[in-house]
């Protein structure tokens, strides 16, 4: 009896087919066991990563930034003046990044 397992005996099984195949089957599993959003559409999915990014993400990376940076100034470090600064700047990419992304957005339509 042949183990069905045991790929790699067959020399025109590469690891590439390997990977190939294991992906195709972890995709449709994932698709059967979350049929909301094998049917979902790209531009809802993209739109719900966005709002996640833009309103969760950004202003709290922002926040540990500066928390981060402050601490790095308390503590007498060589770089903190640049560490605060670079903090400052993400703050602003981090909270504004909506508004950024809305006047884009009206650039593009």
């Amino acid at each position: 009896m042949t183990n069905l397992f045991v790929w790699n005996q067959n020399p025109r099984c590469t690891a590439n087919t390997t990977k190939r195949i294991l992906t195709t089957v972890a995709v449709t599993a994932l698709s059967l066991a979350v049929p909301i959003t094998a049917a979902a559409s790209v531009e809802g999915s993209l739109y719900a990563v966005q709002t996640k990014l833009v309103g969760t993400i950004l202003p709290l990376a922002a926040i540990c930034g500066l928390v981060v940076a402050g601490f790095s100034f308390v503590a007498g470090h060589a770089n903190a003046r640049q560490h605060l600064t670079l903090a400052i700047m993400g703050a602003i990419i981090g909270f504004g990044a909506e508004s950024i992304v809305s006047m884009i957005r009206s650039l593009i339509s």
